[in-house]
């Protein structure tokens, strides 16, 4: 099996509900932030970490992800015709971006479901989940820093970060202690999904990153559908953990969560403000606004 993480998963088969109506024609993952989709933010943050094949994986009324990342010869002509260099490097440079592939998800059966369709394609080797609603600022990136991680201890590598109060209720929770040598790692015991407060085994919540050995295909396939029909892919990592090392780790960096419409609002504010081309301007009408 080769140890080095190569390929990325993207579970983007989700129907998007919490954007409606705007997600009615529209997928959520190519709901724009700034200028980019969300979809693209995870992308680079993937290509950033030295991950070499991006899977997608997409289900109905997806086509425009595929496009996205697609090379477009009308747009490409037009802009050079009219010798707007600059915009037909910006669109070639998408379309160049990654070696991608996409597996169609029939069902919205769960994110563990979702994972298992990428099983052909990633093989018997190591791989990344990235979920695209998950947009972290860090450098270097949140991806590379897992990866780190995973090469250093060998086993797989679940994002946490730390959420002090009832707000921890929203998340999946892990259980374990702080590794001796390095206090953002944890030596994970156990996980519980979106515990009451008080029950909460630890303040370290479980975001969208995650670096996974293969074996957890094969226990995927032997998850029972929980509440809806769904696999989650929170079981599958749970019956990884009775086989071999599960750890957490506290990236440094800032997490939006860019599936909620406050989430995305506040990525929209903090990224635009860190554009050259716009950070100065944008500031000025915050400061102008009476509030």
């Amino acid at each position: 099996m080769s140890k080095r993480v190569r390929k990325a998963v993207f579970p983007a088969g989700g129907l998007g509900t919490r954007f409606l109506p705007a997600t009615k024609v529209i997928p959520k993952e190519m709901l724009a932030l700034v200028d980019k989709p969300i979809l693209q933010y995870g992308v680079e943050e993937a290509i950033a970490s030295g991950i070499e094949h991006i899977i997608v994986i997409t289900g109905r009324g997806k086509s425009a992800m595929e496009d996205h990342f697609d090379v477009s010869y009308e747009l490409d002509a037009a802009l050079e015709r009219r010798g707007k260099n600059d915009l037909l490097a910006l669109s070639r440079s998408v379309s160049s971006m990654a070696r991608i592939s996409y597996v169609r998800q029939k069902e919205p059966l769960g994110l563990g479901h979702a994972v298992l369709c990428a099983k052909e394609l990633v093989g018997d080797e190591p791989f990344a989940v990235i979920l695209p609603d998950d947009v972290i600022d860090a450098d270097p990136p949140c991806l590379q820093q897992m990866i780190e991680v995973f090469d250093e201890k060998g086993g797989s590598v679940l994002a946490t970060m730390t959420i002090e109060g009832p707000g921890i209720s929203a998340y999946g929770v892990l259980a374990g202690s702080p590794d001796s040598a390095n206090p953002r790692i944890y030596n994970c015991t156990g996980m519980v999904e979106k515990p009451k407060f008080a029950d909460a085994p630890s303040t370290q919540a479980i975001i969208g990153r995650y670096v996974l050995t293969p074996r957890v295909f094969a226990l995927l396939e032997t998850t029972a559908p929980g509440a809806g029909g769904e696999i989650q892919l929170t079981d599958g990592i749970k019956a990884l953990l009775k086989e071999e090392k599960v750890y957490g780790y506290n990236f440094t960096g800032k997490r939006f969560d860019a599936g909620d419409k406050f989430g995305m609002l506040q990525a929209t504010v903090e990224f635009a403000l860190k554009r050259p081309e716009l950070g100065e301007k944008f500031r000025a009408y915050l400061k102008g606004l009476e509030l």
